[in-house]
């Protein structure tokens, strides 16, 4: 039997690949979460899993057992499903590969998902991932963008990875991708440290909307965004009753309020550059102004 099962082959346009994996690469569910709403909200029909079989140590990544209708027991393996959608105002579609990072055999693992991608067409391979960080979760969650591919880097305004250190599933199946030449890119939320057992749709949001950006997407975000307002009530209520850890969170808010506010400040060679352009549209229009036989009266 192939670790790959296909249930059926999807017809799709211009197919962009997201991968979100539970795991390291998963701080606070941020990562999962988006990859989640997304196929919850373009209404996804599930094509394909990777058979877990073969990669994952079960006492690392153990199976759960379930109850169904309080009697039934259910086993339930770890999971990496495919899932296709049409995309709502796009012509573009969707594959949305929602897992857990394996602990076995990382490259045939990332080479079955670029195998399938490639047999799907796929035009360009997006993934989520979330970490831990000092941010506050009062404030938006902040998404670096990363990608190796040059064209890709030009294209949307990014900046190259410059990431030296351990990686997960997530920088192996981009490194398979680049070469495989599929551009790729990756987009990472930051999760406030001191809620990391809690998932994080503030993190999700922050995925989803710049996507979306990125990729030109109108994605209907109205569930995330109350998720969102929800959470930063809970987080604010249980951080209230804590007042070093209440004075910690405020301080985190004044360092990203004062680098916000760095940020608006135009740097010296954009202040240079401006008063240069102003200078020469002032000698420009003095030069029509006098005209050929000198001022005019």
């Amino acid at each position: 039997m192939s670790d790959l099962q296909v249930s059926f082959r999807p017809e799709l346009r211009d197919p962009v690949l997201v991968a979100a994996f539970r795991g390291w690469n998963d701080g606070g569910q941020g990562a999962s979460l988006a990859a989640g709403y997304l196929a919850k909200v373009w209404e996804a029909e599930r094509f394909a899993e990777i058979d877990a079989e073969d990669f994952y140590d079960f006492q690392a990544t153990r199976p759960m057992v379930t109850l169904e209708a309080g009697e039934t027991r259910k086993l339930e393996w770890p999971d990496n499903g495919f899932f296709h959608a049409r995309v709502p105002g796009s012509r573009r579609d969707a594959v949305i590969l929602i897992g857990t990072e394996p602990n076995l055999r990382w490259r045939t693992f990332a080479g079955l998902v670029l195998g399938l991608a490639q047999d799907l067409g796929v035009q360009r391979i997006v993934t989520f991932g979330s970490l831990l960080a000092d941010v506050p979760h009062t404030r938006p969650a902040p998404v670096t963008a990363a990608a190796t591919d040059a064209q890709m880097v030009e294209e949307l305004g990014l900046e190259p990875s410059r990431y030296e250190g351990p990686t997960g599933i997530v920088g192996v199946l981009l490194d398979a991708a680049r070469k495989a030449s599929i551009p790729s890119l990756s987009l990472w939320a930051a999760v406030p440290h001191y809620v990391s057992l809690a998932p994080s749709p503030r993190a999700a949001l922050a995925l989803v909307n710049r996507f979306g950006e990125l990729l030109h997407l109108d994605i209907d975000t109205d569930d995330l965004e109350t998720a969102s307002d929800e959470y930063s009530e809970q987080v604010s209520e249980a951080v209230s009753t804590d007042a070093d850890t209440a004075a910690y969170v405020e301080e985190l808010e004044r360092r990203v309020d004062l680098l916000s506010e760095e940020e608006d400040l135009p740097s010296g060679d954009t202040l240079a550059a401006e008063l240069t352009r102003f200078l020469r549209e002032r000698d420009e229009q003095e030069e029509q102004d006098e005209g050929p036989d000198g001022p005019a009266s």
